[in-house]
């Protein structure tokens, strides 16, 4: 009506803009150019006669061409006049009508929007009666679209810009009230369906606390097929047709992993039972058997199987068209139908396959490469555990999450293998280093047999073994090496040590029986223990190696044999590993450096120990002096004191030579500070110089008792007796004790013109300051000093 009213008003406002207008004086313009076409139309006739006369027919017609030609110009200057007419006067009161025509336009289309809002409202208002209607009846599917279609309209509605009604805003108060309240009656529901008696334990996911849980759970449908109220079904799809599923499910599912799932995972003793009834079912847990141990991943999915299938049997699977609303419906509901079982799945399978993956399969992962064909007993159970959660719709089709983690068993076999080599390594590493055995030549780590790598290679058999044995009695020298040669020498070293070796020999064993592309994966993995022994050792026992000699000796001894080892250890296994990388040796300088630095460490310390003790003696200074000769003869007692149990400690530890070399080195820095002490005294009585022979008597008597490397007694003679080759001023210090007893002839005597015993252990110019100490200045002195030279 209000169109037609419109149109109206436009037709008459053109009449009157044409109407007053006085232009048209006594015809209209659409007169005027209908005379004017029909007028061109003649032209048009006549023209065509005279070309066709002038061109076909060849008939003399200039004149009448003429004439035409005259009567088109004018008849083009009158369109022309028509055209400025319409142009100038018309155009004006056309801009008029159009202006009034574009107001009546806004106002039909403000008429539009009012009557579209108005039907929104009527829409909004039958769906909250609806809704009303529908709650008490329990039909929450029906009521559920209702209250979406009611969210629809006033969304509608609040997004009319320029365009507000203040009861919008009570309106969509009331939209909250009927969202809360319907939410509300379906937690009810729900909450009766989905029953948990869970117990008051904080130990949540203990065997104790499993045990005493409970899931009561409502059929989907009862037996007979009569439905006298809501379904599970239809309060779960009610739920997501308001958007409210997920958060349901969330919930539920967070319960189901933290109660029951991780539970059966985690306790290889639990088990589920199953007590149906008429109308719900009950499902409780019981512990059989022992719970030590790891689950098996086969008895783990079998359980899960159980409890995700009575709950796809009795919650989940059923169809939309079994459910209470019978009702039908006038249009499609937009929101798709989901499926429960796959809503379900997508908010526990995350957290549950890695609980599966990190509590079940890492364990089940064999330890030993020879294990590793049994796996495939785990990769089936795996594949049909995946497809059952897919037939029950709780996983999708391209979910293989379980099913690759369980058939890259050799890659996980060598990450696993790795990590517990470097686990185990490193408990090894911070153990107490003196717990320690005893290594002889003989000494050997345990290898398994490895398999011939030139087995079946014919270009290595052409000779037979006879030929092979002849040829090696022809280049068989007559002397032999020791059956020792190039082997550890005797010594101890920390059982954690050889326990680390053989770790290492075990992991190249399960490295030459893996996969290639393993191989080197534990290879490296071998090389990182050495080099982790490098950074942990030195630092987590670095107190104790600074303060205690013996642990010092044990590690330097550890890291010898280690070093030992290493040269070798690539060698044996190259075949093996089919890397000609496969080498420790560089390994070796930087394990022999810090054994050495950490013993010589300790050697300073016990240099420093004896120095100390040695400035006690008052420089060995007038010795006749009772208080100077006790202070004297007690640093002289003490060193050799600190000599012996030092001895004592390293004794059985360190090898023989290493043992000789080192308190030799500490001997000679002893004997080297007396000698200086001595030699650089000025005057030296005769009373002084027997005290002095006597407590350098002391020092020759009892520093060879130092040298006892071995326990038995008699096996330490040949190293006592070779004193001078582990003490360089051995045989100074005695020529010295010889000097303090000797008359002026016997020093030039023993001096022999710079030939003989004395010359070979002291300079010219120290015996000559011996002799001015000892000797009063008369012309036998001068003498004597005149043959020293």
């Amino acid at each position: 009506m209000a169109a037609a009213t419109a149109t109206a008003m436009g037709s008459s406002l053109v009449e009157a803009v044409l109407a007053c207008s006085g232009r048209l004086e006594k015809e209209s313009l659409s007169g005027r150019i209908s005379r004017l076409s029909g007028r061109v139309e003649e032209l048009k006739d006549e023209v065509c006669s005279v070309i066709h006369q002038r061109y076909v027919e060849f008939l003399p017609s200039m004149q009448s061409a003429t004439d035409l030609e005259s009567q088109v110009q004018e008849l083009s200057g009158n369109i022309d006049q028509l055209k400025m007419r319409i142009e100038n006067e018309v155009q004006h009161d056309l801009n008029v009508a159009i202006a009034e025509f574009a107001e009546l336009k806004q106002q039909l289309e403000r008429d539009t929007l009012i009557l579209t809002v108005l039907k929104q409202l009527q829409e909004f208002d039958t769906a909250l009666k609806q809704l009303n209607i529908l709650l008490p009846q329990k039909k929450y599917m029906s009521a559920a679209r209702q209250l979406t279609k009611a969210r629809r309209n006033m969304k509608a509605m609040e997004s009319r810009r320029g365009f507000e009604l203040k009861i919008l805003k009570a309106l969509s108060r009331e939209l909250t009230i009927q969202s809360e309240n319907i939410l509300y009656l379906l937690g009810q529901e729900w909450q009766q369906m989905t029953v948990w008696n869970l117990p008051q334990s904080k130990e949540i996911g203990s065997l104790e606390s499993a045990t005493q849980t409970e899931l009561h759970l409502s059929k989907a449908l009862p037996k007979d097929g009569m439905v006298t109220g809501p379904t599970v079904t239809s309060v779960l799809r009610a739920f997501a047709i308001l958007g409210e599923l997920r958060s349901k499910f969330k919930l539920f599912g967070q319960l189901l992993l933290k109660h029951i799932l991780k539970p059966l995972i985690s306790h290889p003793s639990l088990r589920p039972c199953l007590e149906e009834r008429a109308d719900a079912v009950t499902l409780r847990f019981e512990s059989v058997g022992s719970n030590l141990g790891h689950p098996s991943p086969v008895e783990v999915f079998s359980k899960l199987k159980l409890v995700l299938r009575i709950l796809h049997k009795y919650q989940l699977d059923v169809p939309l068209e079994h459910g209470v609303e019978e009702e039908e419906e006038e249009e499609e509901d937009d929101i798709p139908k989901p499926v429960l079982a796959e809503a379900l799945g997508n908010e526990i399978w995350k957290e549950m396959s890695d609980c599966l993956i990190r509590d079940c399969l890492v364990h089940s992962i064999p330890k030993n490469s020879s294990k590793l064909g049994q796996y495939s007993e785990v990769i089936k159970a795996a594949e049909e555990f995946e497809e059952a959660l897919k037939d029950m719709r709780f996983l999708k089709e391209d979910s293989t999450d379980l099913l690759t983690y369980a058939r890259n068993v050799n890659g996980h076999f060598a990450d696993k293998k790795c990590q517990d080599v470097i686990v185990a390594a490193r408990s090894l590493m911070t153990s107490e280093i003196h717990n320690t055995i005893k290594v002889t030549p003989d000494s050997s780590v345990t290898l398994p047999p490895l398999p011939d790598p030139g087995a079946g290679d014919q270009s290595k058999a052409l000779k037979s073994p006879d030929a092979l044995l002849k040829q090696a009695a022809s280049l068989e020298n007559e002397a032999r090496l020791s059956r020792h040669t190039l082997s550890f020498p005797t010594c101890r070293i920390s059982d954690s040590v050889q326990k680390l070796m053989t770790l290492a020999y075990q992991t190249l064993q399960e490295a030459s029986a893996s996969m290639d592309q393993y191989r080197l994966q534990l290879f490296y993995s071998v090389r990182n223990i050495f080099l982790l022994f490098c950074d942990v050792v030195p630092m987590y026992h670095k107190e104790n190696l600074q303060k205690l000699p013996q642990l010092a000796a044990i590690h330097h001894n550890n890291c010898m044999y280690i070093a030992h080892h290493l040269l070798t250890l690539g060698h044996q296994f190259r075949g093996h590993l089919n890397d000609m990388t496969a080498t420790f040796v560089d390994l070796v300088p930087g394990f022999r450096k810090l054994g050495m630095e950490c013993f010589v460490a300790q050697m300073r310390v016990q240099k420093e120990e004896l120095l100390e003790r040695l400035s006690s003696a008052r420089s060995f200074s007038n010795v006749d002096d009772e208080d100077n000769y006790y202070a004297a003869n007690k640093a002289i007692r003490q060193v050799l004191h600190q000599l012996k149990r030092l001895g004592k400690v390293w004794q059985d530890v360190l090898p023989v030579n290493v043992y000789c070399k080192a308190m030799g080195t500490l001997l000679n820095m002893a004997l080297t500070e007396i000698l200086n002490r001595i030699t650089a005294l000025e005057d030296i009585s005769a009373e002084n110089a027997d005290r002095l022979h006597v407590l350098c008597q002391i020092m020759v008597d009892e520093g060879p008792g130092v040298f006892v490397p071995l326990p038995g007694e008699e096996q330490n003679r040949p190293f006592q007796e070779e004193v001078p080759v582990y003490v360089p001023k051995w045989m100074t210090f005695r020529e010295l004790m010889l000097v303090l007893q000797a008359s002026l002839q016997e020093i030039v005597d023993r001096w022999a013109d710079g030939k003989g015993p004395l010359a070979a252990e002291f300079s010219p110019g120290e015996v000559k300051n011996l002799i001015r100490a000892l000797f009063q200045n008369t012309e036998r002195r001068a003498a004597a000093l005149a043959k020293i030279k």
